[in-house]
């Protein structure tokens, strides 16, 4: 007998020392297979609204769904107060790259602020450096050539914002093409299906996949010209805003009404015209100059026409956009990608749909200021997650790296928010922090920084005005009542003093003098394509 208990104590052992040793077998291979380095598909269109993206429940989003975008919110998180540091194409996208300001990496302006310093570090060289094959495929809108990527095809022409049809592509920097038959959008679809085909598999990847989408002027594939033909969209509730009580939003050329131009609305120049005289034809409007398609179309029911065609092209060219990120998520699922890849969809700022009557963006009123931003990546974040903690454009880079398990390097004004969906009670930060500068082009919008909390938004114009702006975004979140001249001096108080240790954090708590002349300060842009004479 004690011989059988012996045998049995020893067959426990024997038994549990092989349970501890497959226990240890197994994790040892889950930790392999967690430390696969992870693999980033970041993509970005330009100028898209959130509120035009289904997943954020907008009534024109339910007339017009973006079922492939949604996926991403659906099977992770959609991302409810991210925000701009300067609603503008390339001064937002110098600030994602680089996870700073755009007065702290230099590209601050469109116009006459020079081309970005390509020297500079990025997320996309950290990856580089870290054994990730980098790409990135579409619109960059920086001028000089594309560092840290292993491969690149970017627009060059109109300026660097490509052309819908007809855009030319530079490759790696060196051989320049121009596409005759598809649609951009569509040309850079399939060049991020070629390049995941053709990448080498042994590697991580981190592909930026940008399109020119739904910039201006709009002009859709024309696969998608009848869509929308058999009803009209609703107005926003401030369409018709009359711009009471705020000095500076009463001098903007942004009006739906009065400066979208006849290239915009489609219109087609009279015979016999020379290319210069057709294109000052088409561009007439951008001064408020009045003009309608024809004579008997005015007031009122000239302003609805104009909403219609413009907001019916630009969800078309989102229609294809959609189409696009399905793709690719598609390409993702077939090929055993998706496990082990984090995608995020952005754009790089936000956009008007004719709320306060306005297209266009650079406000820090809410529709230009806020990004959509969805994200997912099925190891680190539950589907169906949301989130309104607020984040900043400066956030994305460290945040990429972090997820990726990469360093974050120490001049990263940003901070990681991956945290934000695995601890509860967390706060990434207080009041996010603003400043526009480019003045009076394009559309007359006043340099103005601010701070945005999740209750108040504060904001100062400053260039040819001193003008204070205080908006409760829980009782007035359309922003049409500024209540600066009528709140409690201690409130104003406290958000000028949060408004100062930001601006003191972000290295620009400069002179109001000092940010005039950044604004007038003009640096011509060397890099870009040789202008063709008009003929």
């Amino acid at each position: 007998m004690k011989h059988f208990i012996k045998y049995l104590v020893l067959l426990f052992i024997i038994c549990s020392a092989c349970s501890s040793s497959n226990e240890h077998i197994q994790s040892a291979k889950e930790g392999q297979k967690d430390s696969k380095p992870l693999n980033i598909v970041y993509i970005m269109a330009d100028d898209h609204a959130y509120q035009a993206i289904s997943a954020y429940g907008s009534e024109i989003s339910k007339l017009a769904p973006t079922p492939n975008i949604d996926r991403i919110a659906d099977q992770g998180a959609r991302m409810d107060a991210v925000f701009c540091t300067n609603s503008i194409c390339g001064p937002s996208r110098s600030s994602i790259l680089t996870g700073t300001f755009s007065h702290v990496n230099g590209f601050y302006k469109n116009v006459d602020g020079g081309d970005f310093n390509g020297q500079q570090l990025t997320f996309p060289k950290v990856f580089q450096k870290n054994g990730y094959q980098t790409a990135v495929i579409g619109k960059w809108h920086l001028g000089t050539t594309p560092t840290g990527f292993d491969y690149s095809k970017v627009l060059i022409n109109w300026g660097g914002q490509g052309t819908y049809y007809y855009p030319e592509f530079c490759i790696n920097g060196t051989d320049t093409v121009i596409e005759k038959y598809r649609h951009s959008t569509k040309v850079i679809e399939d060049d991020c299906i070629d390049w995941l085909n053709k990448r080498d598999t042994t590697k991580p990847f981190m592909l930026l996949y940008q399109f020119k989408a739904p910039h201006r002027d709009w002009r859709p594939d024309s696969i998608y010209h009848q869509l929308f033909e058999d009803f009209d969209f609703p107005e926003p509730e401030s369409f018709n805003d009359d711009y009471s009580n705020r000095l500076a939003a009463s001098e903007n050329m942004m009006e739906i009404e009065n400066h979208l131009n006849r290239r915009d609305l489609k219109q087609v120049p009279p015979p016999g015209l020379s290319r210069r005289d057709s294109m000052r034809w088409l561009a007439y409007g951008n001064e408020g100059q009045f003009w309608s398609p024809n004579d008997t179309l005015k007031g009122e029911e000239l302003k609805k026409w104009k909403y219609q065609v413009y907001i019916k092209d630009y969800l078309r060219c989102i229609a294809g956009v959609d189409r696009a990120v399905g793709r690719v998520l598609d390409y993702l699922d077939v090929n055993g990608l998706t496990e082990n890849t984090l995608i995020v969809y952005t754009s790089d700022q936000g956009f008007y749909l004719g709320e306060h009557g306005w297209f266009d963006k650079r406000w820090m009123y809410e529709e230009s200021f806020k990004m959509p931003f969805l994200i997912k990546s099925p190891k680190h974040i539950a589907s169906g997650t949301t989130s309104d903690e607020l984040i900043m454009n400066i956030d994305f880079a460290p945040t990429l790296l972090d997820f990726a398990g990469l360093p974050i390097p120490e001049q990263m004004q940003g901070k990681s928010f991956k945290t934000v969906f695995n601890e509860k009670n967390n706060t990434h930060r207080d009041a996010v922090y603003y400043h526009y500068y480019e003045y009076p082009i394009w559309h007359k919008v006043q340099p103005h920084y601010g701070i945005r909390t999740d209750k108040y938004k504060l904001i100062h114009f400053y260039y040819s005005m001193d003008n204070w702006e205080l908006y409760d975004l829980e009782n007035d979140p359309n922003e049409m009542n500024n209540i600066y001249a009528n709140s409690p001096k201690e409130l104003i108080d406290d958000l000028k003093q949060q408004l100062l240790s930001l601006q003191k954090e972000y290295k620009d708590d400069i002179s109001i003098k000092e940010m005039k002349i950044m604004t007038d300060t003009v640096i011509k842009r060397v890099y870009n394509e040789p202008r063709k004479e008009l003929k």
